[in-house]
């Protein structure tokens, strides 16, 4: 998602570092969170020559590696049903698009060959958002959610650049790191206040000595301008493209660039194009603050069944504020050495609003952290901060940072912020203060932004299926709207998702998902306002 900087992930790695790591831990000890393939045509010569030579490069594809440090860890990736394996290559392009014949800069990419190679349409490239999220080690991870798109396409993602593999940004330390996210992030006075600036400043100041030389280059009109050549590297004569949360704006201003290359599209949990950073973070507060209500609401709805305690739904939201409150003053112990603090827990609990099989999680680790065990709500933090088991960080963070201050032109003064404040919290008591206060995230970042908004008209382009989720907590549902109405008319084409969590396509709905194989398979576009529930 294009997310305010305090609430970054993948949307859709969210629900799998959350399931899969956090019911394991559970176990421990009870204590903690347990076609054909068709060359560039003519037509595209001139946006081709952009890239110099580059455009003609042949990838050498090889079997993946496990994913690096900066990747998130782990194993390399399993081959999907029938024995199909991943592939990984590098692909160079432009450091500058403005100086095509200077410095270069290695993306990583994966691929999983189409099923069906004499009804092969092309490539399918993916952008799973962030931004800053690893394409290359996200796509295995969800891989066989898109084995039917498989049968006409290859399966492509990538790091974009700044991110993992592709000359990953660098910044603070994994101890740094953690004192950073163990920090006030809510500050109620002056002393608070100048301590968070310091920390932001700091945060910048590292990014610059360690990545300076990349930072004016990872912003994502270069980012669409890589996916260009990717096309034209790929062998495709157009763009086949899925674009989740912050991939859904990368894909919106792919769309502006190079409209005639776009090919089948999806955009999925959809940025609004038209808000600025203030706007998306109150947004936001808004859109977490209706999942909260959702999942309090859920939690009266079973009565004793639920843990926490409330007959309504205010009720409950109140003893979730309390908690906050009482670890503003005093943290409680965490996991190993290190303690849940306000913070971090407001983390743990944006992290697991991001689906609604995550909820069971939440309530168990509001549950304990009321009883002094904060493990669970830490883990929950950790799993959005890109933080591992064994103590490392991915560059995730760093790259969100880099790649928004890269876009936003917007930079606030601690004045400023605290001005803004009283209409964030008049949006989310809980999530309020926390994004009101990441408005601060670019300030003092040696690089200046490219936009108020990005423009995402796309006069001439294919029709783009742009899909909104009516419970969606981080790309509120009001953003697939103004995303389709921004592409212009003939172009964006609007149907909405009637659920709960971050995005639609992987919550299973068939619905959804047979329109949206529908279109990338067949070429059938859906009817206008189509809604799935």
């Amino acid at each position: 998602m294009r997310t305010s900087p305090a609430l970054r992930t993948a949307a859709l790695t969210a629900a799998a570092t959350l399931l899969l790591p956090l019911t394991a831990c559970s176990k421990s000890d009870g204590s903690g969170p347990a076609g054909s393939r068709n060359s560039p045509v003519a037509a595209n010569a001139a946006e081709a020559s952009s890239s110099g030579d580059l455009g003609s490069q042949k990838l050498t594809w090889q079997p993946c590696p496990a994913p690096s440090a900066a990747q998130g860890g782990g194993k390399a990736p399993s081959p999907l049903p029938g024995g199909t394996p991943w592939e990984c290559t590098f692909m160079n392009a432009p450091l500058d698009y403005a100086k095509p014949g200077g410095d270069t800069i290695r993306l990583a990419l994966i691929r999983a060959a189409a099923k069906d190679k004499d009804q092969r349409i092309g490539s399918l490239l993916f952008n799973f958002g962030g931004p800053g999220a690893s394409g290359v080690a996200t796509l295995p991870a969800f891989g066989t959610d898109y084995e039917k798109l498989r049968a006409r396409y290859d399966l492509v993602s990538f790091d974009p650049r700044g991110v993992g593999r592709s000359e990953g940004v660098k910044c603070e330390d994994d101890k740094q790191l953690d004192a950073r996210y163990e920090s006030d992030a809510t500050p109620n006075n002056s002393e608070e206040v100048d301590s968070l600036v310091k920390n932001t400043k700091t945060f910048a100041l590292a990014c610059k000595q360690k990545s300076g030389k990349q930072l004016p280059y990872v912003g994502t009109t270069d980012a669409a301008r890589d996916m260009d050549l990717m096309r034209q590297v790929l062998g495709d004569q157009k763009l086949h493209y899925f674009g989740i949360s912050y991939g859904t704006e990368l894909g919106g201003v792919y769309a502006h660039l190079f409209p005639k290359n776009v090919g089948r599209a999806v955009l999925d949990a959809v940025v609004d194009p038209t808000q600025d950073t203030e706007q998306a973070s109150l947004g936001q507060a808004k859109g977490f603050q209706h999942a909260l209500d959702n999942f309090t609401q859920d939690c009266v709805d079973r009565g004793d069944a639920c843990k926490l305690p409330g007959s309504t739904s205010k009720e409950v939201e109140q003893h979730i504020s309390e908690l906050l409150d009482r670890l503003e003053k005093k943290p409680i112990q965490g996991l190993g050495q290190r303690h849940l603090t306000e913070s971090l827990a407001i983390t743990g609990i944006a992290a697991a609003l991001y689906s609604k099989q995550t909820w069971p999680l939440l309530e168990q680790g509001l549950d304990e952290a009321d009883g002094g065990n904060g493990g669970l709500l830490l883990a929950l933090a950790d799993s959005l901060n890109g933080r591992s088991q064994n103590g490392r960080y991915d560059n995730s963070m760093a790259a969100n940072t880099a790649i928004n201050c890269a876009d936003s032109k917007q930079r606030f003064t601690s004045g400023q912020t605290e001005a803004k404040l009283p209409d964030f919290r008049s949006a989310s008591k809980i999530f309020g203060d926390y994004l009101g206060w990441s408005l601060m995230t670019c300030t003092g970042w040696p690089v200046a932004g490219a936009w108020k908004t990005p423009d995402v008209s796309a006069p001439g382009s294919a029709p783009i299926l742009v899909i909104g989720n009516t419970g969606d907590p981080a790309t509120p549902y009001e953003g697939a709207k103004a995303m389709s109405d921004a592409l212009g008319k003939g172009v964006g084409v609007m149907m909405t998702y009637e659920g709960q969590g971050h995005g639609a396509y992987n919550s299973g709905n068939a619905c959804v998902q047979q329109a949206v194989g529908g279109y990338l398979l067949d070429g059938k576009v859906p009817s206008a306002d189509t809604v799935c529930k």
